[in-house]
């Protein structure tokens, strides 16, 4: 059970989980805003978590487009403060696309300015509560986590899923990645937290288990790297084509092979960037996760 002060709004893959506080009776702040596409839709929702309460805080775990694509529209709504981790702060602040992480995923974001920074080891009041924040490398290099305490809940974005963890992007480019989400994970059972509220998917409390399947997929994908760039075309096409819904396929193609991300993860596989998204397009076709006309042309997220 969450404290009276928050409210939790779970979303569909492509948008992040919001979290709305109530910092006493006249205003709230939110934690992430999900992605472009459902701006408006995010819009709403917060404004009616919010119960007529005024919105004067944004608060980014990280800046991945699926948490941060709503923040241009409530800022332009609410003129409020957008606090994200420090790490992001300089490149948000002059928007400096080759250092966010938009185009090298072919994804995209309203332009937004940040107005406050959030450390590790920083104390911060949400809901009338104090939230620590951590630093939670591993999917994200620059992402946060917030934990508090007398609660014992765990706001872990796409560092902890009750099935997992998001895409470990630094792996992909030749960095450390793993190691780090070895780390947060020992972090977060260190914590002990009895609810989490993860970045995608519903709360949970069975968090022993979930750590466990997380440190097991960690394993398996750090002695199997390959498997690892596998899934990260796989989740970068699923997310565009959710995105854009009915694509042809060659314009698709074109598209993502321009991004950073697909070419580092064809780089592990020692394939061509065609080939690559090509055989991950190929086979979430044969699995039904997206579907292809007769003539292979168009792809759509949907069946049509």
């Amino acid at each position: 059970m969450l404290p009276s002060t928050m409210r939790f709004i779970e979303r569909d893959w492509l948008s992040s989980n919001q979290i709305v506080f109530f910092d006493g009776s006249h205003q709230a702040s939110v934690v992430d805003t999900g992605y472009v596409k459902h701006k408006a839709l995010s819009q709403t929702l917060v404004d009616h978590a919010r119960t007529e309460r005024a919105l004067t805080r944004i608060i980014n775990t990280h800046l991945h487009s699926d948490h941060c694509g709503g923040n241009r529209l409530l800022f332009d709504a609410h003129g409020c403060e957008v606090f994200v981790p420090e790490a992001s702060y300089a490149a948000a602040a002059v928007w400096d696309t080759s250092r966010l992480s938009f185009e090298a995923t072919g994804q995209r974001c309203d332009p937004f300015t940040p107005t406050q920074s959030l450390a590790p080891g920083q104390t911060l009041v949400l809901g009338e509560l104090p939230w620590q924040v951590y630093a939670a490398p591993g999917h994200d290099p620059e992402s946060i986590i917030l934990f508090q305490e007398d609660h014992r809940i765990l706001i872990s974005a796409d560092a902890l899923w009750g099935d997992g963890f998001g895409v470990i992007f630094p792996e992909l480019a030749g960095d450390s990645g793993f190691t780090e989400q070895e780390a947060i994970l020992r972090v977060i059972r260190g914590l002990q937290p009895s609810c989490v509220i993860p970045g995608h998917g519903p709360i949970f409390s069975d968090v022993g288990d979930a750590l466990e399947r997380a440190e097991t997929r960690l394993a398996f994908l750090r002695d199997q790297p390959q498997k690892h760039a596998q899934y990260a075309l796989k989740v970068l096409v699923k997310f565009l084509m959710l995105d854009r819904e009915v694509v042809d396929t060659e314009e698709f193609v074109v598209h993502l092979s321009s991004a950073q991300v697909p070419q580092h993860a064809c780089r592990i596989l020692n394939v061509s960037v065609r080939e690559g998204l090509q055989t991950a397009i190929d086979s979430m076709v044969r699995a039904k996760q997206l579907f292809a006309s007769a003539n292979g042309q168009t792809l759509s997220a949907h069946p049509v």
